[in-house]
C-alpha cells in the first residue's frame, strides 16, 4: 500500500488462501446444487405434464367420435349436415353410377364404422341412427376415392401409350391460376377430414389427366387418304435437294375446309416465311398445332376452338406448289411426327372413355359387386 510516498506490505499466509478459497468453493457448489435441484423439479415437472398430455390426446383420439355424441347430438348433426354438402358438391362431378375397384391407398372405414355403431348401440342408442349415417358417407367418400383413382390411372395409361409425360399435363394444368382462398372442410368446427381431402386431391387428379386427353391431336385436320407427304425426310420439290419435312402435307381442292385437330385456343393468326397463310393452335402442355398454306383464316387470335372445328381453308399460300395442307406437331418448340397421333389417339381415347360411360360393362359388373 503506497501512503505519502512510503509503501506498506501486506501478506497473506498459505493457509488463509487455502480457507478463502475453500468458503468460495462452498458457496459455488452451493449455488449449483440449488439452480440444478430447481431445473430438475421443472424438468420432472415438464415430463410429467407432457406425458398426461400425451395419455389424453390417446384417449381423446380413441374415443373422439364417441364423446362428440354423447356430449352434443346437436353438434354431430351439424358435422353430418356439412359432411353431407361436401359429399353431393363431389357427386356432381362424377355420373351417377359411383364405384371403383379397391385400392391400396385408400383408407377402409368400414371396421372403425362398425366398431363405433357397436359403442354407441351399446351405451347411447339414441344416436346410433347418427352413427349410422356417418358410417355410409364415410363409405361414400372411399367408393369415389376409388373411382376417381381408377378413371385417372385409365387417363394416365393412356397419356403414356401416345408418347407423352403425364406429370407435365398435370403440372400444366396448375398454371395460370388463381382467385380467392376458400378452404375445404368437412366438419361443424371448420377442419377437415383427411378422407375428404384424399377424395378431392383424387377428383383434381382425374380431372386434369382428363382435360389432358381432350387436347392432344384426335381429330384429322383433312382426308387422311389425301396425304402426299410425310413426316421426315424428302426431296425438297423446289430444290431437288434433301431436305427435312415437320409435317404432313394433305392434298385438297382450294378452299376445302381445315379442321381443329384438338380443343385448344388460337394462339397466331398470320403469314410466316415459308409457311404463307398460318393458324397456330395451344392445346396446353407445351403442344401446339400448326396449320399452314391456308387460303382463308375463319378465326382470330384468342379463340377457344373444339376439336374438329373449321378454322380455315386449304390454300397455296406461301412455299407452296399447289392447293394443299401443311400440318405440324409441335411439343415445347420441337416438331414430332403427327401421324402416330392422329392415327392413335382416337382408339386409345375411345377406350379411355367408353370405360366410365354410363353403360359399360365394367361399370356394370363393379356396381354389381
Amino acid at each position: 500500500m503506497r501512503s505519502q510516498g512510503q509503501v506498506r506490505f501486506i501478506t497473506i499466509t498459505s493457509r488463509v488462501q487455502m480457507v478463502a478459497a475453500g468458503l468460495a468453493l462452498v458457496a459455488v457448489l452451493g449455488w449449483a446444487g440449488s439452480v440444478g435441484g430447481a431445473a430438475f423439479s421443472q424438468y420432472r415437472a415438464s415430463s410429467e405434464r407432457a406425458s398426461l398430455q400425451q395419455r389424453e390426446a390417446h384417449i381423446a383420439s380413441s374415443e373422439e367420435r364417441f364423446t362428440a355424441y354423447s356430449d352434443d347430438i346437436a353438434e354431430t348433426v351439424a358435422d353430418l349436415e356439412a359432411r353431407q354438402e361436401l359429399l353431393e358438391g363431389f357427386a356432381e362431378l362424377l355420373p351417377d353410377d359411383v364405384t371403383g375397384d379397391a385400392s391400396d391407398t385408400v383408407t377402409d372405414s368400414s371396421a372403425e364404422s362398425a366398431e363405433l355403431i357397436s359403442m354407441i348401440r351399446e351405451v347411447f342408442p339414441e344416436a346410433e341412427g347418427l352413427a349410422l349415417i356417418e358410417a355410409r358417407q364415410l363409405a361414400y367418400v372411399e367408393r369415389m376415392t376409388r373411382y376417381a383413382d381408377r378413371r385417372a390411372d385409365r387417363a394416365e395409361e393412356a397419356i403414356r401409350t401416345l408418347g407423352l409425360d403425364p406429370s407435365v399435363v398435370i403440372s400444366d394444368d396448375e398454371t395460370a391460376m388463381g382467385g380467392p382462398f376458400n378452404a375445404l372442410f368437412s366438419e361443424a368446427d371448420g377442419s377437415l377430414d383427411p378422407r375428404f381431402e384424399r377424395l378431392g386431391l383424387s377428383l383434381a387428379r382425374m380431372s386434369a389427366l382428363e382435360r389432358g386427353l381432350e387436347v392432344i391431336p384426335q381429330v384429322m385436320p383433312a382426308d387422311i387418304n389425301s396425304i402426299s407427304s410425310g413426316f421426315g425426310y424428302r426431296r425438297d420439290p423446289f430444290s431437288g435437294g434433301a431436305a427435312m419435312h415437320n409435317g404432313l402435307d394433305f392434298r385438297a381442292p382450294h378452299g376445302a375446309p381445315i379442321h381443329a385437330a384438338a380443343a385448344g385456343t388460337v394462339s397466331f393468326v398470320g403469314v410466316q416465311s415459308g409457311y404463307g397463310n398460318v393458324v397456330e393452335i395451344s392445346h396446353g402442355s407445351g403442344m401446339v398445332t400448326r396449320y399452314a398454306h391456308m387460303s382463308r383464316f375463319n378465326t382470330q387470335v384468342g379463340t377457344e376452338i373444339a376439336a374438329g372445328e373449321v378454322i380455315g381453308g386449304i390454300g397455296n399460300t406461301g412455299r407452296s406448289t399447289g392447293p394443299h395442307l401443311h400440318f405440324e406437331v409441335r411439343i415445347d418448340g420441337r416438331p414430332v411426327n403427327p401421324r402416330p397421333f392422329l392415327e392413335t389417339a382416337p382408339h386409345v381415347l375411345e377406350e379411355a372413355r367408353a370405360e366410365f360411360a354410363p353403360d359399360s360393362g365394367q361399370n356394370a359388373d363393379a356396381s354389381n359387386g
